[in-house]
């Protein structure tokens, strides 16, 4: 469990978990708002089977005290960054501060890894809550693109 102490607005610690036998459907049918699908798939499960066919990424449940609220995962890069990607907060539960608590959580745990250059995300142009949260934990944009995506990258790990 990744641990950073940090609270949604309801005062529920929001840690982040590995996905496994007991949780994994949970995760799976976390979805969006029906407005962010633009941006995110429909449900979590795509971004569960993506960790499981790929070596570079690896999914974490969100947990707002003992509840499956949300997805994230995280990966590493050919030179050495590691990468937030894969949030996905379920719809009935946004709006209360768990996707900025997860993505400060995940952020200061990546940053406290050795021997890592950067820790970095993209987000789609046109997703401008992404971008205010991203931008109030201390992420800049790089100026490069992935697909078509901004890249940011973290000038200093979140509190």
């Amino acid at each position: 469990m990744i641990d950073a102490g940090h609270h949604d607005r309801a005062g529920r610690a929001v840690t982040l978990r590995p996905v496994d036998d007991d949780n994994w459907r949970a995760v799976a049918d976390v979805a969006p708002r029906d407005d962010q699908r633009d941006w995110v798939p429909a449900l979590a499960a795509r971004y569960l089977l993506l960790t499981m066919r790929s070596d570079v990424w690896t999914s974490l449940a969100v947990y707002a005290d003992e509840t499956v609220v949300g997805h994230v995962m995280w990966g590493v890069d050919d030179d050495g960054s590691h990468w937030i990607g894969g949030m996905v907060i379920d719809a009935s539960e946004q709006g209360r501060g768990i996707g900025r608590a997860a993505v400060a959580t995940l952020a200061g745990w990546l940053a406290a890894r050795e021997g890592h250059p950067a820790v970095r995300l993209s987000y789609h142009p046109d997703n401008t809550a992404a971008a205010a949260l991203y931008t109030a934990l201390g992420f800049h944009p790089t100026g490069a693109m992935e697909d078509d995506e901004l890249v940011a990258e973290l000038a200093a790990p979140p509190r």
